[in-house]
């Protein structure tokens, strides 16, 4: 069930009656109709695929139970590392065993030896990923003893398979989410109203945004060798907005869906692209994910302490986990590498938690130069997305050589340019609202916020009501 279907759109008027008319007289009531909207919104994609949900929430919940009763700490730590190496076994298994079957192959054949390696006819669960970092972090504050174990499985079930988050997050943590699961939630209009309007702006990025450019940066990154420079460069700005307005639109809904409920939940960006330099953007995009790594792998290795080249190893394996947690392909993990060679001139000089405040232009020198360094993390950003974007690492190879290139003017230009310039007008519009609600809470706020919606609504409906209500990029991780 896409956030952006008509089957959605049937969907959340029913559990918001049911939740609101049905389930207000108490908690249980109406943690009880959510983890069924749940439990039916994720069946929607593979009604199969519900029992493995369902088998990682009991996992998750009996070990913490265990760990918590655990008499010594050998036990405890026996407790952590089965739930860990069962949770990611089944990630692994079904996300990263083909890659590893073929990789290991292809390196043998490199020493001349044949393999054949028996792959697995799997489909990836949706949101897998998500939902078992979900039980992760769980899992691991209880070992620590940050929280104390939830002996109710419903409200625990309902923090696993959170329908708003389920299936591409935000991932959120048992500190921030259990106890407003915990307590009855009280109908708030002003909540509400917050909650529709990040809804509509959540469709606007999806819909008007990423879907019109997924038009024109499939069509240029699958025929990136027919293709010149400036059609190459835009490819990748669209590709950058693309994923942007995809994935933020996609927290966006989740987030003011739940608000419907009374529910909130942690921010996921912060206006990345308009961050001065690629530590920022890290504090930007994909929020929880990043502050995830941060907490539970990067810490635990030992931080920033230690000397420059311990940092250093730090900082190489978060990006490349990172870029291996988004898929099973080189091409993941070498953004992840590029990533990391971006923010390692910032560790060196210890300038990575330089740009942590916010920022005003004038007509000064330094707005020049603020300008100028958005410009450029941006750039190199947009960059790294080529090999998000490509099958292969031979593809974004050679599709950054020939961006670099080939500088003439050919048919293919007038084919691919002509007919996009009201997209790139369209960029430059949304950038220009987004650089206004920088420094506000909600998107749609301020003066005149029913206008500003109705705009917002007339170009969905323009723009979206003939599309194929196209998948979520993340739905894939």
């Amino acid at each position: 069930m896409f956030f952006n279907s008509l089957h959605f759109a049937i969907f959340l008027p029913i559990v918001f009656i049911m939740y609101w008319f049905v389930g207000h007289k108490s908690k249980i009531n109406q943690n009880y109709i959510l983890i069924l909207a749940s439990y039916y919104f994720y069946s929607c994609w593979d009604w199969r695929f519900l029992f493995l949900l369902v088998f990682s929430t009991l996992l998750d919940y009996v070990s913490a139970m265990k760990i918590e009763q655990s008499k010594t700490p050998f036990e405890r730590k026996m407790w952590l590392w089965l739930c860990i190496s069962i949770n990611l076994g089944f990630l692994g298994i079904f996300k990263y065993y083909n890659f590893f079957a073929t990789s290991f192959a292809e390196l043998l054949q490199g020493f001349g030896l044949t393999a054949s390696p028996i792959l697995l006819k799997l489909i990836l669960p949706v949101g897998i990923s998500f939902y078992t970092f979900h039980g992760l972090s769980y899992i691991i504050d209880i070992y620590y003893k940050r929280i104390k174990s939830e002996k109710n499985f419903v409200d625990y079930s309902l923090f696993v398979s959170y329908f708003p988050l389920l299936v591409a997050g935000p991932i959120e943590r048992a500190t921030h989410l259990l106890p407003q699961i915990k307590v009855r939630r009280k109908f708030k209009f002003e909540k509400a109203k917050e909650g529709i309007y990040q809804i509509v702006w959540g469709l606007v990025k999806k819909v008007v945004i990423a879907d019109s450019c997924a038009i024109y940066a499939n069509e240029i990154f699958d025929n990136y060798s027919t293709m010149n420079s400036l059609s190459l460069i835009l490819g990748a700005i669209y590709f950058s907005f693309q994923i942007y307005g995809d994935f933020s639109g996609y927290s966006d809904i989740a987030l003011g869906t739940s608000k419907l409920f009374g529910i909130d939940l942690l921010k996921n960006f912060n206006y990345p692209y308009f961050s001065r330099d690629i530590a920022e953007f890290w504090r930007r995009w994909h929020i929880s994910l990043s502050s995830w790594f941060r907490d539970y792998l990067y810490i635990p290795l030992g931080g920033s302490k230690g000397n420059k080249l311990f940092q250093v190893r730090n900082t190489f394996i978060i990006f490349l986990v990172s870029g291996f947690w988004h898929g099973a392909n080189w091409t993941f993990i070498v953004w992840g590498l590029i990533n990391a060679l971006y923010f390692l001139p910032l560790l060196l000089l210890n300038r990575n938690r330089k740009n942590v405040d916010a920022f005003t232009l004038g007509f000064n020198i330094e707005s020049i130069r603020i300008l100028f360094n958005i410009t450029t993390t941006f750039a190199i950003t947009a960059l790294a997305w080529i090999f998000f974007r490509s099958k292969t690492i031979t593809d974004a190879y050679n599709y950054i050589i020939r961006m670099f290139s080939d500088l003439h003017f050919s048919e293919q230009y007038f084919r691919i340019e002509r007919y996009s310039h009201n997209l790139i007008a369209l960029i430059l519009v949304f950038v220009l609202v987004e650089w206004n609600n920088r420094n506000r809470i909600e998107p749609i706020s301020g003066k005149y916020s029913w206008l500003k919606l109705g705009l917002c609504l007339a170009a969905i409906v323009a723009l979206g009501v003939f599309s194929d209500y196209k998948e979520f990029i993340y739905f894939q991780f």
